[in-house]
């Protein structure tokens, strides 16, 4: 092998891994995460405001 031929296939073995799509990266979980929060503080909000007329309603269709 010629000196700089090495050199040549580091940079073409990490300009190969760094444009691949594996795995998740730390900025994409927390991300989902941080949706997943939203959508039970959605749900939650919901749930405070028509959750004694749900209740109610499902009392009433069973006649309880």
């Amino acid at each position: 092998m010629r000196p700089t031929s090495w050199w040549i296939g580091l940079t073409a073995r990490v300009r190969a891994t760094a444009g691949s799509e594996d795995g998740m990266t730390t900025a994409e979980l927390l991300g989902n995460a941080a949706l997943g929060i939203a959508a039970l503080v959605a749900i939650w909000a919901v749930l405070q405001a028509l959750g004694l007329d749900i209740v109610n309603w499902i009392r009433g269709q069973l006649g309880v």
